[in-house]
């Protein structure tokens, strides 16, 4: 869901009944969307569980996830004790890491900057 802020842009118009015409401000009202602020849900290095296991774990919490990223995902986390699994809104990013920790792994939610 997106924040929307009213900003008003005044405009000038000439009012054509008296010669000289007097400059009339009118606001022209217009909305700005400000973007919802996205997470990033990090799987955490798993010493316990096999990779295939996280790879096919991984596959079924984040359904976007091909096996290809689902693996590239899992070897970011063996290699550098953290891999990013996903960026999103907060909602989907808390679901999938509460399902992540439901299925025995480690994973954490970061603001995106």
């Amino acid at each position: 869901m997106s924040a929307v802020a009213m900003t008003t842009r005044p405009t000038a118009t000439q009012t054509p009944s008296r010669e000289g015409g007097a400059a009339v401000i009118e606001k022209e009202t217009q909305r700005v969307r400000k973007p919802s602020p996205r997470y990033k849900v990090l799987l955490h290095n798993d010493p316990v569980n096999t990779m295939e296991y996280v790879v096919t774990t991984l596959r079924q919490v984040v359904p976007a996830l091909s096996e290809q990223d689902a693996i590239a995902v899992m070897l970011e986390a063996h290699n550098t004790g953290v891999g990013l699994v996903i960026v999103c809104d907060l909602e989907p990013a808390e679901f999938y890491c509460e399902a992540l920790k439901a299925k025995g792994l480690t994973s954490s939610l970061e603001p995106e900057s």
